[in-house]
Protein backbone atom coordinates (compact mmCIF):
# COMPACT_ATOMS: atom_id res chain seq x y z
CA UNK A 1 0.00 0.00 0.00
CA UNK A 2 2.93 2.45 0.93
CA UNK A 3 4.27 1.87 -2.86
CA UNK A 4 1.07 3.73 -4.29
CA UNK A 5 2.46 7.20 -3.68
CA UNK A 6 5.21 6.21 -4.83
CA UNK A 7 3.62 5.11 -7.88
CA UNK A 8 2.09 8.13 -8.46
CA UNK A 9 4.76 10.40 -7.93
CA UNK A 10 6.87 9.00 -10.59
CA UNK A 11 4.10 8.70 -13.08
CA UNK A 12 3.91 12.44 -12.54
CA UNK A 13 7.31 13.61 -12.73
CA UNK A 14 8.17 11.78 -15.73
CA UNK A 15 10.32 13.87 -18.32
CA UNK A 16 8.31 13.65 -21.60
CA UNK A 17 10.62 13.77 -25.11
CA UNK A 18 10.86 17.21 -26.38
CA UNK A 19 8.98 15.74 -29.23
CA UNK A 20 6.27 14.53 -27.32
CA UNK A 21 3.59 17.24 -26.26
CA UNK A 22 3.25 16.43 -22.60
CA UNK A 23 -0.83 15.40 -21.88
CA UNK A 24 -3.03 17.50 -19.90
CA UNK A 25 -2.66 17.91 -16.39
CA UNK A 26 -6.20 16.65 -16.17
CA UNK A 27 -5.26 13.30 -18.26
CA UNK A 28 -2.49 12.63 -16.17
CA UNK A 29 -4.58 12.74 -13.11
CA UNK A 30 -7.23 10.48 -14.65
CA UNK A 31 -4.39 8.25 -15.92
CA UNK A 32 -3.34 7.66 -12.60
CA UNK A 33 -6.66 7.26 -10.79
CA UNK A 34 -7.08 4.27 -13.65
CA UNK A 35 -4.31 2.93 -12.38
CA UNK A 36 -4.96 3.06 -8.66
CA UNK A 37 -8.53 1.55 -9.51
CA UNK A 38 -6.76 -1.16 -11.50
CA UNK A 39 -4.37 -2.06 -8.57
CA UNK A 40 -7.20 -2.23 -6.16
CA UNK A 41 -9.73 -4.22 -8.61
CA UNK A 42 -6.91 -6.70 -9.35
CA UNK A 43 -5.68 -6.93 -5.61
CA UNK A 44 -9.75 -7.51 -4.83
CA UNK A 45 -9.86 -10.18 -7.96
CA UNK A 46 -6.58 -12.20 -5.99
CA UNK A 47 -8.58 -12.59 -2.88
CA UNK A 48 -11.99 -13.16 -4.16
CA UNK A 49 -13.45 -16.70 -4.86
CA UNK A 50 -12.68 -18.76 -7.73
CA UNK A 51 -15.49 -20.25 -9.28
CA UNK A 52 -14.24 -23.84 -8.40
CA UNK A 53 -14.18 -22.88 -4.45
CA UNK A 54 -10.94 -22.44 -3.97
CA UNK A 55 -10.10 -19.05 -2.13
CA UNK A 56 -6.31 -17.52 -2.87
CA UNK A 57 -5.04 -15.18 -0.56
CA UNK A 58 -1.54 -13.21 -0.37
CA UNK A 59 0.20 -12.18 2.95
CA UNK A 60 -1.05 -8.82 4.27
CA UNK A 61 1.17 -7.15 6.77
CA UNK A 62 -0.22 -7.31 10.12
CA UNK A 63 -0.34 -3.18 10.37
CA UNK A 64 -1.52 -0.97 7.47
CA UNK A 65 -1.71 2.71 7.54
CA UNK A 66 -1.91 2.08 11.33
CA UNK A 67 -4.74 0.07 11.47
CA UNK A 68 -4.45 -3.14 13.85
CA UNK A 69 -5.54 -6.36 12.29
CA UNK A 70 -5.88 -9.15 15.03
CA UNK A 71 -5.00 -12.53 13.90
CA UNK A 72 -7.55 -15.26 12.73
CA UNK A 73 -8.48 -17.42 16.36
CA UNK A 74 -7.66 -21.26 15.08
CA UNK A 75 -10.84 -23.58 15.85
CA UNK A 76 -10.48 -25.84 18.93
CA UNK A 77 -8.87 -28.99 18.30
CA UNK A 78 -10.98 -32.06 18.93
CA UNK A 79 -9.55 -34.00 21.94
CA UNK A 80 -9.18 -37.36 21.31
CA UNK A 81 -11.45 -40.56 22.14
CA UNK A 82 -11.42 -44.18 20.98
CA UNK A 83 -12.49 -47.28 21.76
CA UNK A 84 -10.69 -49.92 20.46
CA UNK A 85 -12.00 -52.93 18.21
CA UNK A 86 -12.04 -56.44 19.49
CA UNK A 87 -9.50 -58.24 21.46
CA UNK A 88 -7.54 -54.36 21.11
CA UNK A 89 -6.42 -52.79 24.40
CA UNK A 90 -8.31 -50.28 25.89
CA UNK A 91 -5.68 -46.92 25.94
CA UNK A 92 -6.17 -43.77 27.38
CA UNK A 93 -5.53 -41.55 24.70
CA UNK A 94 -6.91 -38.31 26.75
CA UNK A 95 -5.09 -39.41 29.84
CA UNK A 96 -1.83 -37.11 29.02
CA UNK A 97 -2.38 -33.41 30.63
CA UNK A 98 -2.99 -31.10 27.53
CA UNK A 99 -1.63 -27.40 27.29
CA UNK A 100 -4.22 -24.73 27.83
CA UNK A 101 -4.65 -23.62 24.67
CA UNK A 102 -6.03 -20.06 24.21
CA UNK A 103 -7.52 -19.63 27.14
CA UNK A 104 -5.11 -17.99 29.21
CA UNK A 105 -4.27 -15.57 26.02
CA UNK A 106 -8.03 -14.61 25.86
CA UNK A 107 -7.89 -10.87 25.61
CA UNK A 108 -12.09 -10.97 26.72
CA UNK A 109 -12.38 -10.59 30.45
CA UNK A 110 -14.21 -13.68 31.76
CA UNK A 111 -18.03 -13.32 32.66
CA UNK A 112 -18.81 -12.85 36.21
CA UNK A 113 -20.05 -16.21 38.09
CA UNK A 114 -23.84 -16.66 39.38
CA UNK A 115 -23.94 -15.17 42.32
CA UNK A 116 -24.41 -18.27 44.31
CA UNK A 117 -20.33 -19.31 43.55
CA UNK A 118 -19.67 -17.36 46.61
CA UNK A 119 -21.35 -19.94 49.02
CA UNK A 120 -17.82 -21.64 47.74
CA UNK A 121 -16.18 -19.66 50.05
CA UNK A 122 -18.15 -20.52 52.82
CA UNK A 123 -18.22 -24.30 52.38
CA UNK A 124 -14.51 -24.21 52.93
CA UNK A 125 -14.16 -21.86 55.77
CA UNK A 126 -13.70 -24.67 58.70
CA UNK A 127 -10.24 -25.23 56.81
CA UNK A 128 -9.29 -21.46 55.99
CA UNK A 129 -6.91 -21.21 59.11
CA UNK A 130 -5.75 -24.77 59.33
CA UNK A 131 -5.30 -26.02 55.94
CA UNK A 132 -6.64 -29.43 55.01
CA UNK A 133 -3.90 -32.06 56.39
CA UNK A 134 -3.70 -35.89 54.86
CA UNK A 135 -4.47 -36.85 58.24
CA UNK A 136 -7.62 -35.11 58.02
CA UNK A 137 -8.16 -35.92 54.34
CA UNK A 138 -8.07 -39.74 55.91
CA UNK A 139 -10.45 -39.42 58.33
CA UNK A 140 -13.16 -39.09 56.10
CA UNK A 141 -12.43 -42.30 54.56
CA UNK A 142 -14.98 -44.03 57.05
CA UNK A 143 -17.95 -42.85 54.89
CA UNK A 144 -16.71 -42.45 51.43
CA UNK A 145 -17.67 -44.09 48.31
CA UNK A 146 -14.04 -43.67 46.73
CA UNK A 147 -11.13 -40.89 47.16
CA UNK A 148 -10.22 -39.05 44.00
CA UNK A 149 -6.30 -38.07 43.23
CA UNK A 150 -5.36 -35.71 40.17
CA UNK A 151 -1.80 -35.72 40.17
CA UNK A 152 0.09 -33.66 37.18
CA UNK A 153 -3.00 -33.36 35.34
CA UNK A 154 -3.76 -36.66 35.55
CA UNK A 155 -6.90 -38.81 37.73
CA UNK A 156 -6.48 -41.69 40.25
CA UNK A 157 -9.42 -43.45 42.01
CA UNK A 158 -9.28 -45.51 45.26
CA UNK A 159 -12.25 -47.30 45.51
CA UNK A 160 -13.46 -48.49 48.91
CA UNK A 161 -17.71 -49.37 48.52
CA UNK A 162 -20.19 -49.29 45.61
CA UNK A 163 -22.54 -46.19 45.62
CA UNK A 164 -26.64 -46.67 45.07
CA UNK A 165 -26.89 -47.21 41.48
CA UNK A 166 -24.63 -45.35 39.10
CA UNK A 167 -24.19 -42.36 41.44
CA UNK A 168 -20.44 -42.71 41.65
CA UNK A 169 -19.59 -43.61 38.29
CA UNK A 170 -21.36 -40.60 36.67
CA UNK A 171 -19.75 -38.09 38.88
CA UNK A 172 -16.97 -39.83 38.06
CA UNK A 173 -17.20 -39.31 34.64
CA UNK A 174 -18.59 -35.62 34.93
CA UNK A 175 -14.43 -34.93 36.53
CA UNK A 176 -13.11 -36.37 33.72
CA UNK A 177 -15.21 -34.11 31.87
CA UNK A 178 -14.01 -31.42 33.64
CA UNK A 179 -10.56 -32.38 32.73
CA UNK A 180 -11.14 -32.96 29.07
CA UNK A 181 -13.03 -29.25 29.22
CA UNK A 182 -10.23 -27.50 31.66
CA UNK A 183 -6.84 -29.84 30.61
CA UNK A 184 -3.71 -29.13 32.29
CA UNK A 185 -5.29 -26.89 34.56
CA UNK A 186 -6.69 -28.51 37.37
CA UNK A 187 -4.59 -28.39 40.49
CA UNK A 188 -3.14 -31.40 41.88
CA UNK A 189 -5.51 -32.49 45.02
CA UNK A 190 -6.84 -35.20 46.98
CA UNK A 191 -10.46 -35.51 48.30
CA UNK A 192 -12.73 -37.73 49.68
CA UNK A 193 -16.35 -38.24 48.11
CA UNK A 194 -19.48 -39.84 49.62
CA UNK A 195 -22.40 -40.35 47.16
CA UNK A 196 -25.24 -41.09 49.81
CA UNK A 197 -27.90 -38.60 49.91
CA UNK A 198 -27.14 -37.07 54.19
CA UNK A 199 -24.42 -35.12 55.16
CA UNK A 200 -22.58 -36.41 58.16
CA UNK A 201 -20.08 -34.16 59.12
CA UNK A 202 -21.18 -32.71 62.18
CA UNK A 203 -20.42 -29.06 62.81
CA UNK A 204 -21.42 -29.11 66.67
CA UNK A 205 -18.65 -31.99 66.84
CA UNK A 206 -15.55 -29.32 65.54
CA UNK A 207 -17.16 -25.67 66.97
CA UNK A 208 -14.52 -26.16 69.57
CA UNK A 209 -11.69 -25.98 67.72
CA UNK A 210 -10.85 -22.36 67.59
CA UNK A 211 -10.31 -22.60 71.21
CA UNK A 212 -7.75 -25.52 70.58
CA UNK A 213 -9.32 -28.28 72.43
CA UNK A 214 -10.92 -29.59 69.12
CA UNK A 215 -10.15 -31.43 66.01
CA UNK A 216 -10.29 -29.62 62.55
CA UNK A 217 -13.46 -31.34 60.55
CA UNK A 218 -12.38 -33.75 57.60
CA UNK A 219 -12.93 -32.39 54.16
CA UNK A 220 -15.92 -34.42 52.77
CA UNK A 221 -17.51 -34.19 49.50
CA UNK A 222 -21.08 -35.02 49.02
CA UNK A 223 -24.42 -33.84 46.81
CA UNK A 224 -25.70 -31.52 50.04
CA UNK A 225 -25.36 -29.97 53.08
CA UNK A 226 -27.34 -28.42 55.92
CA UNK A 227 -26.89 -25.94 58.59
CA UNK A 228 -25.55 -28.02 61.37
CA UNK A 229 -22.87 -30.02 59.16
CA UNK A 230 -19.87 -28.90 57.15
CA UNK A 231 -19.94 -31.31 54.16
CA UNK A 232 -18.41 -29.76 51.09
CA UNK A 233 -21.03 -29.80 48.46
CA UNK A 234 -20.34 -30.83 44.93
CA UNK A 235 -22.56 -31.26 41.40
CA UNK A 236 -24.84 -34.09 41.61
CA UNK A 237 -24.69 -36.91 38.87
CA UNK A 238 -27.52 -36.57 36.91
CA UNK A 239 -26.37 -33.42 35.34
CA UNK A 240 -24.56 -36.27 33.01
CA UNK A 241 -27.56 -38.82 33.06
CA UNK A 242 -29.27 -41.27 35.45
CA UNK A 243 -29.78 -44.26 33.39
CA UNK A 244 -31.58 -46.39 35.65
CA UNK A 245 -34.62 -44.09 35.30
CA UNK A 246 -33.77 -43.13 31.84
CA UNK A 247 -33.15 -38.91 33.02
CA UNK A 248 -30.74 -37.85 29.92
CA UNK A 249 -27.64 -35.87 30.58
CA UNK A 250 -28.79 -31.78 31.97
CA UNK A 251 -27.48 -30.60 28.52
CA UNK A 252 -29.97 -32.13 26.52
CA UNK A 253 -32.67 -32.25 29.13
CA UNK A 254 -32.27 -28.46 29.60
CA UNK A 255 -33.23 -28.04 26.07
CA UNK A 256 -36.19 -30.31 26.20
CA UNK A 257 -37.66 -28.63 29.05
CA UNK A 258 -37.46 -25.35 27.91
CA UNK A 259 -39.51 -26.52 24.31
CA UNK A 260 -41.42 -28.33 27.19
CA UNK A 261 -42.31 -24.90 28.24
CA UNK A 262 -43.06 -23.31 24.82
CA UNK A 263 -45.41 -25.72 23.85
CA UNK A 264 -48.01 -24.87 26.98
CA UNK A 265 -48.41 -20.96 27.65
CA UNK A 266 -48.78 -20.82 31.94
CA UNK A 267 -52.39 -19.28 31.64
CA UNK A 268 -53.47 -21.83 29.58
CA UNK A 269 -52.04 -24.70 32.10
CA UNK A 270 -53.81 -26.57 35.08
CA UNK A 271 -54.59 -24.13 37.90
CA UNK A 272 -53.37 -26.92 40.32
CA UNK A 273 -50.42 -28.20 42.25
CA UNK A 274 -48.73 -30.89 41.23
CA UNK A 275 -46.44 -33.55 42.10
CA UNK A 276 -45.04 -36.94 40.88
CA UNK A 277 -42.93 -39.00 43.25
CA UNK A 278 -41.90 -42.06 45.82
CA UNK A 279 -43.66 -41.01 49.21
CA UNK A 280 -42.11 -44.07 50.84
CA UNK A 281 -38.70 -42.67 51.40
CA UNK A 282 -39.72 -39.95 53.72
CA UNK A 283 -42.63 -39.08 56.50
CA UNK A 284 -43.17 -35.57 55.31
CA UNK A 285 -43.59 -37.16 51.80
CA UNK A 286 -46.56 -39.37 53.09
CA UNK A 287 -47.96 -36.57 54.50
CA UNK A 288 -48.18 -34.92 51.48
CA UNK A 289 -50.35 -37.30 49.99
CA UNK A 290 -53.10 -36.09 52.57
CA UNK A 291 -53.33 -33.00 50.05
CA UNK A 292 -54.66 -34.69 47.02
CA UNK A 293 -58.30 -34.05 46.14
CA UNK A 294 -60.80 -35.79 47.46
CA UNK A 295 -65.20 -35.66 47.22
CA UNK A 296 -65.13 -33.48 50.44
CA UNK A 297 -61.80 -31.44 50.18
CA UNK A 298 -59.72 -29.34 47.23
CA UNK A 299 -56.55 -28.43 48.39
CA UNK A 300 -55.35 -27.09 45.10
CA UNK A 301 -53.14 -30.22 44.80
CA UNK A 302 -52.28 -33.03 42.44
CA UNK A 303 -50.23 -35.57 43.93
CA UNK A 304 -49.45 -38.67 42.24
CA UNK A 305 -47.68 -41.71 43.88
CA UNK A 306 -45.10 -43.18 41.52
CA UNK A 307 -45.70 -46.50 40.71
CA UNK A 308 -41.69 -48.25 40.34
CA UNK A 309 -42.76 -51.34 39.56
CA UNK A 310 -44.67 -50.31 36.18
CA UNK A 311 -42.08 -47.66 35.49
CA UNK A 312 -39.62 -49.88 35.55
CA UNK A 313 -41.43 -52.28 33.22
CA UNK A 314 -41.97 -49.56 30.74
CA UNK A 315 -38.53 -47.40 30.84
CA UNK A 316 -39.90 -44.96 32.42
CA UNK A 317 -41.76 -43.82 29.70
CA UNK A 318 -44.53 -42.08 31.54
CA UNK A 319 -42.40 -39.77 33.30
CA UNK A 320 -40.70 -37.95 31.03
CA UNK A 321 -39.97 -34.26 33.01
CA UNK A 322 -40.59 -32.26 29.51
CA UNK A 323 -44.05 -33.51 29.19
CA UNK A 324 -45.07 -32.69 32.93
CA UNK A 325 -45.06 -28.86 32.53
CA UNK A 326 -48.74 -29.06 32.18
CA UNK A 327 -49.94 -27.36 35.86
CA UNK A 328 -49.31 -23.39 36.35
CA UNK A 329 -47.87 -24.74 39.63
CA UNK A 330 -45.24 -27.74 40.82
CA UNK A 331 -44.25 -28.76 44.69
CA UNK A 332 -40.74 -29.66 45.38
CA UNK A 333 -40.66 -31.92 48.73
CA UNK A 334 -37.32 -33.30 49.84
CA UNK A 335 -37.51 -37.20 49.99
CA UNK A 336 -34.48 -39.21 52.57
CA UNK A 337 -32.59 -35.96 52.53
CA UNK A 338 -32.57 -33.29 49.20
CA UNK A 339 -33.50 -34.49 45.97
CA UNK A 340 -32.50 -34.10 42.11
CA UNK A 341 -35.53 -32.84 41.11
CA UNK A 342 -35.54 -29.39 42.45
CA UNK A 343 -33.78 -28.43 38.91
CA UNK A 344 -36.06 -30.17 36.78
CA UNK A 345 -39.10 -28.45 38.80
CA UNK A 346 -38.32 -25.03 38.96
CA UNK A 347 -37.09 -25.18 34.98
CA UNK A 348 -40.79 -25.97 33.94
CA UNK A 349 -41.72 -21.65 34.35
CA UNK A 350 -44.52 -22.97 36.82
CA UNK A 351 -44.46 -21.66 39.91
CA UNK A 352 -42.26 -23.72 42.18
CA UNK A 353 -43.78 -24.57 46.09
CA UNK A 354 -40.97 -25.28 47.76
CA UNK A 355 -41.90 -27.25 50.84
CA UNK A 356 -40.07 -26.24 53.67
CA UNK A 357 -36.20 -27.74 53.25
CA UNK A 358 -34.02 -28.96 55.52
CA UNK A 359 -30.99 -29.48 52.87
CA UNK A 360 -29.45 -27.50 50.39
CA UNK A 361 -27.39 -28.29 47.33
CA UNK A 362 -24.68 -26.52 45.21
CA UNK A 363 -27.09 -23.57 43.49
CA UNK A 364 -30.21 -23.72 45.68
CA UNK A 365 -28.87 -21.35 48.50
CA UNK A 366 -29.20 -18.36 44.96
CA UNK A 367 -32.68 -19.07 45.07
CA UNK A 368 -34.87 -16.34 46.75
CA UNK A 369 -38.25 -16.36 48.12
CA UNK A 370 -40.81 -14.71 46.71
CA UNK A 371 -38.82 -13.83 43.82
CA UNK A 372 -37.70 -17.49 42.05
CA UNK A 373 -40.34 -20.14 44.24
CA UNK A 374 -43.04 -19.99 46.99
CA UNK A 375 -42.46 -20.92 49.99
CA UNK A 376 -44.97 -23.51 51.86
CA UNK A 377 -44.85 -24.96 55.20
CA UNK A 378 -44.11 -28.45 56.34
CA UNK A 379 -46.19 -28.44 59.55
CA UNK A 380 -49.29 -26.92 57.55
CA UNK A 381 -48.88 -28.38 53.89
CA UNK A 382 -52.05 -28.57 52.48
CA UNK A 383 -53.61 -25.18 53.62
CA UNK A 384 -50.32 -23.62 52.99
CA UNK A 385 -50.46 -25.20 49.10
CA UNK A 386 -53.88 -24.16 48.90
CA UNK A 387 -53.38 -20.43 49.72
CA UNK A 388 -50.41 -20.36 47.24
CA UNK A 389 -52.85 -21.69 44.22
CA UNK A 390 -55.77 -19.16 44.87
CA UNK A 391 -53.00 -16.25 45.96
CA UNK A 392 -51.17 -16.91 42.22
CA UNK A 393 -54.66 -17.44 40.06
CA UNK A 394 -55.81 -14.24 41.52
CA UNK A 395 -52.57 -12.19 40.96
CA UNK A 396 -51.59 -14.27 37.76
CA UNK A 397 -48.87 -11.82 36.20
CA UNK A 398 -46.53 -12.08 39.71
CA UNK A 399 -47.29 -15.47 39.60
CA UNK A 400 -45.67 -15.70 35.79
CA UNK A 401 -42.63 -13.78 37.06
CA UNK A 402 -41.93 -15.85 39.64
CA UNK A 403 -42.23 -18.45 37.30
CA UNK A 404 -40.33 -17.26 34.74
CA UNK A 405 -37.81 -15.95 37.17
CA UNK A 406 -36.84 -19.67 38.47
CA UNK A 407 -37.12 -20.44 34.89
CA UNK A 408 -34.68 -18.07 33.29
CA UNK A 409 -32.63 -18.96 36.66
CA UNK A 410 -32.21 -22.87 35.49
CA UNK A 411 -31.73 -21.86 31.64
CA UNK A 412 -28.84 -19.01 32.34
CA UNK A 413 -26.97 -19.33 35.64
CA UNK A 414 -27.13 -23.84 35.62
CA UNK A 415 -25.86 -24.42 32.41
CA UNK A 416 -23.71 -26.76 31.66
CA UNK A 417 -20.70 -23.94 31.65
CA UNK A 418 -21.11 -22.91 34.90
CA UNK A 419 -21.53 -26.10 36.39
CA UNK A 420 -18.28 -27.01 35.07
CA UNK A 421 -17.15 -23.13 36.29
CA UNK A 422 -18.29 -24.28 39.55
CA UNK A 423 -16.49 -27.72 39.76
CA UNK A 424 -13.36 -25.75 38.71
CA UNK A 425 -13.24 -22.99 41.11
CA UNK A 426 -13.94 -25.38 43.91
CA UNK A 427 -11.94 -28.08 43.25
CA UNK A 428 -9.39 -25.51 42.72
CA UNK A 429 -10.10 -23.57 46.07
CA UNK A 430 -10.06 -26.50 47.92
CA UNK A 431 -6.43 -27.39 46.42
CA UNK A 432 -5.13 -23.92 47.74
CA UNK A 433 -5.96 -25.24 51.29
CA UNK A 434 -3.86 -28.55 50.74
CA UNK A 435 -0.84 -28.63 52.74
CA UNK A 436 0.78 -31.71 51.41
CA UNK A 437 1.85 -32.37 47.97
CA UNK A 438 -0.50 -35.53 47.09
CA UNK A 439 0.64 -38.36 45.76
CA UNK A 440 -0.93 -41.39 44.50
CA UNK A 441 -1.88 -44.48 47.04
CA UNK A 442 -0.69 -48.26 47.02
CA UNK A 443 -4.47 -49.06 46.10
CA UNK A 444 -5.20 -46.46 43.72
CA UNK A 445 -5.10 -46.60 39.84
CA UNK A 446 -5.54 -44.51 36.84
CA UNK A 447 -8.73 -44.11 35.11
CA UNK A 448 -9.62 -42.07 31.72
CA UNK A 449 -12.91 -41.96 29.83
CA UNK A 450 -12.06 -44.45 27.50
CA UNK A 451 -11.55 -47.05 30.10
CA UNK A 452 -15.06 -45.96 31.53
CA UNK A 453 -17.17 -45.25 28.21
CA UNK A 454 -15.87 -47.88 26.12
CA UNK A 455 -16.79 -50.70 28.98
CA UNK A 456 -20.11 -49.35 29.63
CA UNK A 457 -23.25 -50.70 27.62
CA UNK A 458 -26.92 -49.65 26.74
CA UNK A 459 -28.27 -46.40 28.64
CA UNK A 460 -24.89 -46.10 30.40
CA UNK A 461 -22.87 -45.97 27.86
CA UNK A 462 -25.46 -43.85 25.43
CA UNK A 463 -25.08 -41.19 28.04
CA UNK A 464 -22.10 -41.26 28.32
CA UNK A 465 -21.19 -40.62 25.27
CA UNK A 466 -23.94 -37.86 24.45
CA UNK A 467 -21.97 -35.89 27.60
CA UNK A 468 -18.78 -36.48 26.54
CA UNK A 469 -16.47 -32.98 26.02
CA UNK A 470 -15.38 -32.86 22.75
CA UNK A 471 -13.18 -29.90 22.76
CA UNK A 472 -11.34 -27.86 25.13
CA UNK A 473 -12.97 -25.06 26.63
CA UNK A 474 -11.20 -21.94 24.64
CA UNK A 475 -11.91 -19.24 27.31
CA UNK A 476 -10.90 -18.70 30.92
CA UNK A 477 -13.66 -20.02 33.75
CA UNK A 478 -16.39 -17.38 34.61
CA UNK A 479 -14.58 -14.41 37.33
CA UNK A 480 -15.99 -15.60 40.74
CA UNK A 481 -17.41 -12.93 43.33
CA UNK A 482 -15.26 -12.46 46.66
CA UNK A 483 -16.31 -14.43 49.83
CA UNK A 484 -19.50 -12.80 51.85
CA UNK A 485 -17.95 -10.35 54.97
CA UNK A 486 -20.01 -10.54 57.83
CA UNK A 487 -22.28 -8.11 57.48
CA UNK A 488 -23.53 -9.12 53.84
CA UNK A 489 -24.28 -12.46 54.49
CA UNK A 490 -26.23 -11.77 57.53
CA UNK A 491 -28.21 -8.97 55.19
CA UNK A 492 -28.67 -12.54 52.50
CA UNK A 493 -30.06 -14.53 55.19
CA UNK A 494 -32.45 -12.03 56.86
CA UNK A 495 -33.54 -11.24 53.45
CA UNK A 496 -34.54 -14.69 52.56
CA UNK A 497 -36.15 -15.18 56.17
CA UNK A 498 -38.38 -11.77 55.90
CA UNK A 499 -39.51 -12.79 52.47
CA UNK A 500 -40.81 -16.24 54.19
CA UNK A 501 -42.32 -14.61 57.12
CA UNK A 502 -44.25 -12.40 54.93
CA UNK A 503 -45.49 -14.91 53.21
CA UNK A 504 -46.97 -16.65 56.35
CA UNK A 505 -48.58 -13.81 57.38
CA UNK A 506 -50.38 -13.64 54.33
CA UNK A 507 -51.39 -16.90 54.63
CA UNK A 508 -52.69 -16.20 58.12
CA UNK A 509 -54.32 -12.99 57.38
CA UNK A 510 -56.42 -15.25 54.71
CA UNK A 511 -57.04 -17.85 56.51
CA UNK A 512 -58.41 -15.96 59.72
CA UNK A 513 -60.39 -13.51 57.08
CA UNK A 514 -62.20 -16.70 55.63
CA UNK A 515 -63.05 -17.90 58.98
CA UNK A 516 -64.53 -14.68 60.38
CA UNK A 517 -66.96 -14.82 56.89
CA UNK A 518 -67.45 -18.28 58.17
Amino acid sequence: MQGFPNLYRNISSTKWPASAKPPPRSTTILFGAALLIGVFVSFRWITSPITDGVRVQIPVPARMHGLSVKPRKLPPKEIPFKCPGKNETIRCSSNAPLNPGTAAEDEHAAPACPEYFRWIHEDLQPWRETGISREMVERAKRTANFRLLIVNGRPYIEKYRKSFQSRDVFTLWGILQLLRRYPGQIPDLDLMFDCVDWPVVKASAYRRRGNGNGTAPPPLFRYCGDDETLDIVFPDWTFWGWPEINIKPWELLQKELKEGNDRIKWKDRKPYAFWKGNPVVAATRQDLLKCNVTETQDWNARVYAQDWHSEIRQGFKQSDLASQCDYRYKIYIEGSAWSVSDKYILACNSVTLIVKPRYYDFYSRGLMPVHHYWPVKDDDKCRSIKFAVDWGNSHKQKAQEIGNAASSFIQEDLKMDYVYDYMFHLLTEYAKLLTYKPTVPPKAFAFCPETMACRAKGLEKQFMMQSLVNFSKDSKPCTMHPSFDRLSLQLALRRKANSINQVEIWERRAWESQSERA
